[in-house]
């Protein structure tokens, strides 16, 4: 994952992360999205500040990664997971915009869900759950 020429530092926060029952390679491809799309929208960042956890509530855990970068309008959230729908220029970030789309279809496998929190130019979160565990 490439920063921009300026090599600005980035500070990457992993938190307790609660255990999950999925399949490995499809919830690694997940954190890899995840994380990838933190890295792309906080290049611009002095200091890029990319976090990842999870939590319990009530009877599910909850992952999420979370960024400081250009985050996007709420207005639009229901757009982010759909294939090829991009809040942002390809001239500004690159990729193909499949990447949150692939963490659905991947989530939702697994019996979780998806959903995501963001500002315009305050960053965003990314959270999943896993399902229950049989």
């Amino acid at each position: 994952m490439e920063r921009n020429a300026k090599h600005e530092p980035m500070l990457l926060t992993v938190n307790s992360i609660p255990p999950g029952c999925g399949d490995r390679a499809l919830i690694k491809q997940v954190y890899i999205n995840l994380l990838s799309n933190a890295v792309k929208f906080t290049r611009n960042r002095e200091t890029a500040h990319i976090e990842a956890g999870g939590y319990s509530d009530g009877n599910e855990v909850v992952y999420y990664v979370r960024d400081n970068g250009v985050g996007f309008d709420m207005q639009y959230c229901d757009k982010l997971f759909g294939v090829f729908q991009r809040l942002h220029s390809a001239d500004d970030f690159e990729g193909t915009g499949v990447g949150l789309a692939i963490v659905q279809r991947i989530v939702h496998r697994h019996g979780g869900r998806v959903w995501a929190e963001g500002k315009i130019d305050q960053g965003a979160c990314i959270y999943f759950t896993l399902g229950v565990s049989k």
